[in-house]
């Protein structure tokens, strides 16, 4: 089987999705490319993710969409996941959820979530929301790889939202970030006026979160 690591993983964090809240029965989607054979492994439509067998990722040719390997029909968002893989060279990997704070601020009446939190400074300096288009459509697709330019995550209007990263494990992590910052942005918003950080220091706090980890040389005096 092609891309036979990829294929466990999708399948763990499937149902790492569902047990975390992220999306429920068959919903959302995930993908995984290979950008130097050009192919794509994405999960497939309409099966439960503890259902689901390697065999059943379907792996798709990333110029044409045709099916590579696979008996199953893959995802109806395998569109959306291509045009970033096509055009996007900083992205392998998307995580497409139904998570219920993200898809409430893709109902709002604005641009999409604020900087409520530091913590979003890992998807950029806000998550902006794509103009509505129909589920599966290739409208959808170009309006979500629009509204995400200079972005990791973007929320889907009346939908949910989607997040990409190196692989998977960081589209997951900034994913589970947006949920949370939607969660902690609902709740603020129903208590009254929400302060937002403003865009320099999210800026700094992308640099920040490029070095995490790293030692440092050097401190302030304290």
């Amino acid at each position: 089987m092609l891309l036979e690591l990829e294929r466990i993983l999708l399948i763990e964090y499937g149902k790492k999705m569902i047990q975390e809240g992220l999306t429920r029965g068959t919903g959302g989607n995930l993908s995984v490319c290979d950008s130097e054979h050009k192919k794509m492994a994405i999960t497939p439509s309409g099966i439960d993710y503890f259902s689901l067998k390697p065999e059943d990722i379907v792996i798709l040719d990333i110029p044409t969409g045709k099916i590579i390997e696979g008996s199953q029909i893959p995802s109806s968002e395998s569109d959306m996941h291509r045009i970033f893989y096509k055009y996007r060279k900083d992205i392998s990997a998307l995580v497409h959820t139904h998570s219920k704070y993200a898809t409430a601020v893709s109902c709002l009446e604005q641009d999409g979530l604020p900087a409520i939190d530091y913590l979003l400074a890992s998807a950029g300096t806000y998550v902006p929301c794509a103009e509505y288009a129909t589920y599966g459509t290739v409208s959808l697709a170009r309006n979500a790889y629009k509204a995400m330019e200079g972005k990791k995550a973007v929320l889907l209007s009346n939908h949910g939202a989607i997040a990409g990263g190196n692989d998977l494990a960081e589209a997951y992590h900034i994913a589970e970030t947006v949920e949370f910052c939607s969660e902690i942005y609902c709740i603020s918003k129903s208590c009254g006026s929400v302060k937002i950080l403003p865009e320099e220091e999210m800026k700094h706090m992308m640099i920040r979160f490029q070095n995490y980890g790293k030692r440092i040389e050097e401190h302030d005096e304290i």
